[in-house]
């Protein structure tokens, strides 16, 4: 009696394994296929003011109207992506601007910059990248889309001084397959100036980004930002896989000794635990 208990009970196990399995390759089937996964994760901490917020959604919608990036596109082997638009700030402040779309051409490019710039808000946020990281990894792990390059966009005007290690989360989020781009913020204006790296593209290089092909792109003022976003998008969406590691728009060296904790050493110093 046992025996049979035991055969029939393999018997039910091995059919709901089965139609997991027969699911998950169902809902692989059914996935939309893109060239690209982007997620576009811009900083809009407390450092940010009211202007440069502004700025960066314009910045971004001009970017993404361009002739060159609806090209990147068209000239992909499937000639779509999937986009999104996500505000992060402290630990636990991340929004969706604009969801996932995919984007085949300059219509579905105008929509979504259109949506961009259709309000600001009023921002109070320290500076997580590593839960933006992470957060951003999350929402492309959970799409039902499918594409060979997974890349999360980071830009921000500081380091990390809140949540867990920057390194960590890229680290993870490497690990997944994905890739990891930085466009550093070095303009100075607003209240977090005492908290801004002189060297803030070099902490983008050795503790933000990673994976192939990877690049950080410095802005030091604000009339450089829209043509930044423009040479990253058309960076990010271009079909080649000879981008070198690091590689690109920032000549400095990985610097083992690098400092990726200075962020949450510069707030202890000023305000505290």
């Amino acid at each position: 009696m046992f025996r049979r208990t035991g055969i029939l009970a393999l018997l039910i196990l091995g059919l709901v394994t089965a139609g997991s399995w027969s699911a998950s390759q169902s809902a692989r089937a059914d996935a939309i296929e893109v060239d690209v996964e982007l997620v576009l994760a811009v900083d809009v901490s407390r450092s940010m003011t009211e202007r440069e917020l502004q700025i960066q959604r314009r910045g971004y919608a001009e970017a993404l109207t361009s002739d060159s990036v609806a090209e990147a596109i068209k000239n992909g082997l499937i000639g779509k992506i999937a986009l999104t638009y996500v505000e992060w700030g402290g630990t636990y402040w991340q929004r969706v601007v604009v969801d996932w779309q995919i984007i085949e051409d300059e219509a579905d490019l105008a929509a979504f910059a259109e949506q961009i710039t259709a309000n600001f808000d009023g921002v109070l946020r320290r500076t997580s990248i590593s839960s933006a990281i992470t957060y951003a990894a999350e929402r492309i792990e959970a799409n039902d889309i499918e594409a060979m390059r997974r890349v999360i966009d980071i830009s921000g005007d500081g380091p990390n001084n809140e949540g867990p290690p920057v390194t960590g989360a890229r680290d993870d989020a490497l690990d997944r397959g994905m890739i990891i781009n930085g466009l550093p913020l070095m303009t100075r204006e607003g209240m977090g100036v005492r908290f801004h790296l002189e060297d803030l593209d070099a902490y983008y290089f050795n503790c933000v980004i990673g994976g192939p092909g990877s690049f950080v792109i410095p802005v030091t003022e604000w009339d450089e930002f829209p043509e930044a976003v423009r040479r990253k998008l058309v960076l990010e969406l271009a079909h080649t896989q000879a981008l070198p590691v690091h590689r690109v728009q920032y000549s400095g060296q990985t610097d083992a000794g690098y400092d990726c904790l200075i962020g949450e050493k510069i707030w202890r110093r000023f305000i505290g635990p």
